[in-house]
């Protein structure tokens, strides 16, 4: 089913709408994934071989708390290097409720007013 002509030049003001209220949502939306860190997942890795070199040792000297260490740092590489594929992880989200309010706002009234413009 296609879209009218008028549906049509509604989504391109509602586009030309979101570009002008948030410019970094829009480039955000429409930039290509990130690819991974490289250094990050050599340290990510580094990091595991240690734990598990660490944890073997303490399982061989049976010293609990040398296995426990190993142990955390093993997870330590596991997180960053898991972390380095997934962008965005661990930054705080900034919330701008007023111009996000202000678009849902004049969606609304448009929604509202698409019945009397027929």
């Amino acid at each position: 089913m296609e879209l009218s002509d008028r549906e049509k030049r509604l989504l391109d003001e509602m586009e030309a709408a979101l570009l002008t209220e948030d410019p970094r949502l829009v480039s955000a939306l429409s930039a290509g994934p990130a690819s991974p860190n490289r250094q990050r997942i050599m340290i990510g890795g580094g990091l595991v071989l240690l734990g598990l070199a660490t944890l073997f040792g303490g399982l061989v000297s049976k010293v609990t708390p040398i296995g426990i260490l190993g142990f955390l740092i093993a997870l330590s590489g596991v997180i960053s290097a898991i972390s380095s594929f997934t962008p965005g992880v661990g930054k705080k989200a900034q919330k701008k409720s007023r111009s996000r309010s202000s678009i849902s706002d004049r969606m609304e009234k448009r929604w509202d007013n698409r019945g009397q413009e027929q």
